[in-house]
Order: C-alpha cells, then structure tokens, then sequence
C-alpha cells in the first residue's frame, strides 16, 4: 500500500504490461465467472461459489473490498490464501512491476492472478472491482459466463453521471459469444446493457424476459426456458437476496449445473456484513449491513421492514464519497433514530456531525457517540428493546467484526 497508494484510475494498459512481464497468468486460469453490477455481486459469487463447492467442484474466488483482512479477497480452492503465499505474489508482482506506474487494487489483482494460475481448480470466479469496461479483472478474453446484477447510480465521477452510462461500462465485461445472465434492471439500464451485448454479440438471459424468480409460499420459484424450479429460500437474509438467488440459479443453469449445486447454493452460502445477525450486546438486537449507496439503503429498508415490528436505531458511519442524505432516506422509512459514529481509522470518512445533520434534515432524532461502544450504551440506556442496525459503509462493517469498534 506504500508503494502503490489506492487511487483510483481506470485504464487497462498498465494491467496488460504488468500481466506480460508476470508470464500472463489470466490466461491459465480456470473457465471464469466474470460478475458486474453495483448492488449484490458479492451476494451472487457467495451464492455461486456454495452451488459449485456443493457439486464438488474446487472454486478459486475474487472480491473486493476485504472486511477484516485482505486474504478474504483472494480464495484459491475454497481457501483463503495464505499468509506466505500472499507474500510470495506479491512479491513477484513488485519485482514484474519494476517501478512503473500501477495502482494498488491492479498490483493486488496481478497477485491473484498468479496464485490462482497456479493453483488447480474448476472455477474461478472474478468479481469487479469498479466499473466493468476499464476494471483491472476486465483482462480475461473468454470467460465461460458473464453476470451483471443490479446496476445503481454510484461512482459517478468514474464511471459517468446518468444510469444509462453507468449500464453501459458495468456491460463492458461482456464477451463476443459469452452467455451472461441479466438481473433485472431500471429501463435505462437494460437498454444501455442489451446495446453493449449487441455490439459484440454476446448472449444474454434478462430477468423479465428470459426467466423469472420469487418467493412464492416460502420456496423460491424460477422459470427459465429449460422449466421450472422450486427450490428453498437463500439462506442470505432480506428479500433482496431472493432476487440475487434467480440469478444464481439461471447462472448455474447456464454452467450446467444441476440439483445438487442449486440446493447447495441456497442452503450453504455465507456472505458476511449483509444484513448479518450479531450476537447481542448491551442486550440490543444487533444487526450488521455493509452497504453504502442509496441503492443498497433501499434494499436494506425492505429486509428490516421484513422483520417483526420493532423501534429501529440506526448506527451509521460513512465514507466522504458517499451521499449520506441520499443513503438515510429510504431507511428514514423503518427508523426513528440515528446515532453517528467516526470509522475507526479512516481520514476519508464524513464527521459524525455531518451524518448527524443529514439524518435531522430527513426528521430523525439524531445524536453523536465517540465509537460504537458509547452508541449502544446511549441506546441501550433509553431504549432497551431497540432493534440496532450497524450500517453505512463495508469498512465500518469490516472494523466490527475484527473487534476494532
């Protein structure tokens, strides 16, 4: 991170370079999942990597931002990688790299690239790190599947101002005669997404069109051109992950997979920091969310507004990039109170003070606390039955569960 601070530049040339002088490892890795999207990707490769593990495959896994430690981000046959591997490719990718410009997350990708290449297995599965078009992980010439989940606005200043354009370079992943499944889509960005696919001839199977998935009587129902399905609900808490769940089915469908690895999909996926259950402490109902878009706050207001009635506490901690006005309104709808936390050990976050100003121009009660401890002392002390939800930013999310706040 000291010889490569994360800043953030798209472009595909210095990957390219960097990948040559390492012996283009991205050409040796297994048939690839490539998945795109704003909201859910991570929720979706969870899904698809327990459906392929339950089938017996082995399955390396690529994702980013980490929670607790950055092994979480490169899984290389159902493990994370280890410490000394980790060192090993990162090492090599420094000593490749010979002093020219790179970015951290393509360094970091690079370092993947080479263990993943190395290690044997069935699957990989790519998750995009920004974008699709320019992203670092946008290198793999033939994947066997492309996926593109839900697309919002987020990063506009990277990836454009209007939704349209934002489909348009999340579809940059997709591949000349690649079949990639569709998540149903705003109208703008299905068409920006069905553009990009004509432009390059690759195959797509739209929610709404080409198949169809929800809960219907406790089952998740999905019909696609080859029939029907009833399978169990995903494990994955909020309805949200009704709607990633279709797509995985379709997905795995289209890979070939049959029974086995659908059942296992639903049953036996762990995506921690979404919508997860905590213990409970300070005798609160504790829950923890890692979203940090307006997108994913909508989708966070539906799965509270799932659970059984209860006073709602909010304690959010947010990023100096992110809307906090535009993320509080949709969950203004299930909470009452807001108490704003600093996140621990980030410069680039918005002052409690102004999270908490935010959330009082929506009409919520709101209050500052120094961390997380002293925000559920102050709930606990006034209202000892609340429901609280820990939530606004994955590195928020990322210090609770290391015990860093």
């Amino acid at each position: 991170m000291r010889l490569h601070p994360a800043e953030i530049d798209l472009t595909l040339g210095r990957m390219h370079r960097l990948l040559a002088a390492l012996g283009n490892p991205e050409r040796q890795l297994p048939p690839v999942v490539h998945i795109a999207g704003t909201n859910g990707k991570g929720s979706v490769q969870a899904m698809l990597r327990a459906g392929l593990e339950g089938a017996g495959q082995r399955v390396h896994a690529y994702t980013s931002p980490h929670l607790v430690r950055f092994h979480e981000r490169i899984v290389l046959a159902g493990q994370e990688i280890s410490e000394g591997a980790l060192c090993g490719v990162l090492e090599e990718v420094i000593e490749a790299n010979a002093g020219e410009e790179i970015t951290f997350f393509e360094a970091t990708t690079a370092a993947a690239f080479v263990a993943m290449a190395r290690e044997p297995a069935d699957w990989c599965l790519l998750e995009v790190g920004l974008g699709g078009r320019l992203d670092a992980t946008n290198v793999i010439d033939s994947p066997a599947l492309c996926v593109v989940t839900p697309v919002a606005l987020d990063h506009q200043e990277y990836l454009g101002e209007t939704l349209g354009e934002i489909a348009g370079e999340k579809a940059g992943i997709l591949k000349r005669g690649v079949r990639a499944v569709v998540a149903r889509q705003a109208e703008e960005a299905e068409e920006a997404i069905e553009r990009a696919a004509a432009r390059v001839g690759a195959p797509l199977l739209v929610e709404g069109q080409h198949w169809h998935g929800a809960a219907e009587r406790g089952r998740l129902v999905v019909q696609d051109e080859t029939g029907l399905l009833d399978l169990p609900l995903p494990v994955l808490r909020g309805p949200h992950q009704v709607a990633n769940a279709g797509v995985v089915v379709v997905a795995l469908r289209a890979l070939g997979k049959g029974e086995e690895a659908l059942e296992a999909a639903m049953s036996r996926a762990e995506w921690p920091a979404r919508m997860q259950r905590l213990e409970p402490r300070e005798g609160l109902e504790l829950w923890l969310d890692g979203g940090h878009n307006p997108a994913a706050a909508q989708v966070l207001a539906a799965g509270l507004a799932d659970l059984p009635a209860r006073e709602t506490v909010l304690v959010v901690g947010m990023l100096a990039n992110r809307p906090v006005e535009a993320f509080l309104a949709p969950l203004a709808e299930v909470a009452g109170r807001v108490v704003a936390v600093p996140i621990p050990g980030e410069e680039k976050a918005h002052p409690p003070e102004a999270v908490a100003q935010a959330a009082t121009a929506l009409g919520l009660q709101a209050e500052i606390a120094p961390d997380l401890a002293g925000a559920l002392a102050r709930i606990a002390a006034t209202s000892p039955e609340a429901r609280v939800v820990i939530c606004g930013s994955l590195y928020l999310a990322g210090a609770v569960l290391g015990g860093r706040a």
